[in-house]
């Protein structure tokens, strides 16, 4: 690793909210960075804007009117005289014009340049990328549907079943799938029309739908001069409506072999871009022919990067910043990996009304702190839960020697959590933990939504799922002790560990 010295952060405004924004805070206060917070008018007791050294409102409630307004968040960045900007993940995180703005106002983006976002963002762009730089793709169009013949024509050629998919959508949204010619017309015009409502761009093109698969992403982090990393793969298969719902690293079913085939076609694609900062290469993988196909590229930080940090002791925000500080990287070190990490999206949804979002205040708040367990979140007694932004209040995070070290501490960690007032998907996550194809690490991307449409109804269910989970907590902890390690998985750069050989450190 070679320092380059060109500039010095001194102060970073976070251009997000909620647990993201504290996580990055955190990571600048063992830096000696200050910190701001920007917040909404319904933010206003918000614990990110207390996480911060200063804090700026820089709107009403709505979204449209505050977190993604790019001339407010820009007014408050010059108002606090921060010189860099992290987009957190969401909102503006992906935002190629936001990004733009950032840097023609002289301050430092952490994350990728403007045009990569824009490259990436755009679906069909990079398909075009990733296949001239040899990664696989999933057999598709690489240029956008418009016409109706072209439609059908396109169609028979990739075979049904298919997704048709908005060319500059993310976030599981603006995918369609179709299984037959009956409905290929109605679905691709329903399509068009929610991508421009949605994304304001209604391009759309066609993709093979691959099933059975696992969703398998890398993640990679870059110097903007063609060196990459290689940080291991996640497991992100059990999703519902495209949504992931708990992400583990490593993937049960990844060899050393396929490993190694992901590793290069990972840092190939990025390296082609001279990709700068942290992002994820996603892949869907045929675990029966033992191929992967390259889906898309976040150019972002990922909600589930703490399993990734868990695993190789990175810390990852630590890294988006020394890139934005002009560190260059060598070139594909042998970076150590150790043991599991698995996390679960905490959200304030009724996971037995399909998902039904709940509002309302926070009480009876009961966070347990356990060895190689954490809570990352924005939860406090008392804080109102407003229906304006997205439902995650929190992460379970856990680290094991091995998965099922791992599994039993999550059962152990969700189990003893306490969120009162509200719904939340924590009882989901602990029957999740006790289901014997989970355990096995026997499912894909479809699992999840076809278990689940099998599930008795909230009425069947006892009202605290939580405390019929106590015994099983019990053993989950006691077991997950025995598995317990002497040392602390990492050490080495960024405060954690991540060279084979390296000095050991802490996670934190």
């Amino acid at each position: 690793m070679i320092r380059k010295n060109s500039r010095k952060i001194g102060k970073v405004l976070v251009a997000n909210r909620g647990e993201i924004a504290i996580r990055v805070f955190q990571c600048c206060r063992e830096r000696d960075i200050e910190t701001v917070a920007v917040h909404s008018e319904a933010d206003a007791t918000a614990p990110h804007r207390f996480a911060a050294d200063e804090s700026i409102l820089i709107g009403p409630a709505a979204p449209s009117e505050s977190y993604l307004r790019i001339d407010a968040i820009l007014e408050a960045a010059q108002e606090s005289g921060a010189d860099a900007i992290h987009p957190g993940y969401g909102f503006l995180s992906e935002n190629a014009e936001f990004a733009r703005a950032v840097e023609e106002a002289g301050i430092i983006f952490i994350g990728p340049t403007p045009d990569q976002i824009a490259s990436m963002g755009d679906k069909i762009q990079a398909r075009k990328l990733m296949a001239a730089a040899s990664v696989p793709v999933i057999p598709g169009t690489d240029e956008p549907i418009d016409d109706e013949k072209i439609l059908t024509k396109e169609a028979q050629r990739i075979g049904f079943p298919l997704l048709i998919k908005a060319a500059g959508g993310g976030g599981g949204k603006g995918i369609r799938r179709v299984d037959g010619p009956a409905d290929l017309v109605s679905a691709w015009e329903r399509t068009r029309s929610e991508a421009q409502s949605a994304f304001g761009d209604g391009r759309v093109y066609l993709e093979k739908f691959v099933s059975p698969a696992r969703h398998i992403e890398v993640q990679v982090v870059g110097d903007g001069n063609g060196a990459v990393w290689f940080l291991g793969e996640r497991e992100c298969s059990l999703q519902r409506n495209h949504q992931k719902v708990l992400e583990e690293s490593p993937s049960p079913v990844i060899d050393e072999d396929v490993r190694d085939k992901l590793r290069s076609a990972s840092i190939a694609g990025a390296s082609s871009i001279e990709y700068r900062g942290a992002g994820t290469m996603e892949f869907l993988y045929d675990q029966q022919s033992r191929e992967f196909f390259f889906l898309e590229m976040n150019t972002r930080l990922q909600v589930e990067h703490p399993v990734t940090e868990m695993v190789t002791g990175i810390d990852l925000v630590g890294m988006q910043l020394d890139v934005a500080n002009g560190m260059t990287l060598e070139h594909d070190p042998d970076l150590a990996r150790r043991g599991w990490s698995i996390e679960f999206r905490i959200c304030a949804e009724d996971p037995y009304r399909n998902f039904l979002p709940s509002t309302g205040q926070i009480r009876a708040l009961r966070i347990p702190h356990a060895p190689f367990s954490r809570i990352d979140g924005a939860l406090r007694e008392g804080l109102e839960i407003t229906p304006y932004y997205d439902p995650m209040l929190a992460k379970a995070i856990v680290w094991g020697e091995n998965r099922k070290a791992a599994v039993d501490r999550l059962t152990a960690l969700l189990s003893r959590l306490r969120i009162g007032g509200i719904h939340t998907t924590v009882p989901l996550g602990i029957q999740l933990c006790n289901q014997g194809w989970f355990l096995d690490g026997n499912f894909d991307t479809e699992t999840l939504e076809s278990w689940m449409a099998d599930r008795t109804q909230r009425s069947d269910v006892p009202d605290d799922i939580q405390l019929i989970a106590a015994v099983v907590a019990r053993h989950a902890l006691s077991s997950a002790r025995s598995h317990s390690s002497p040392g602390e998985p990492g050490g080495g750069a960024w405060g954690l560990a991540a060279r084979k050989g390296g000095v050991r450190g802490t996670l934190t």
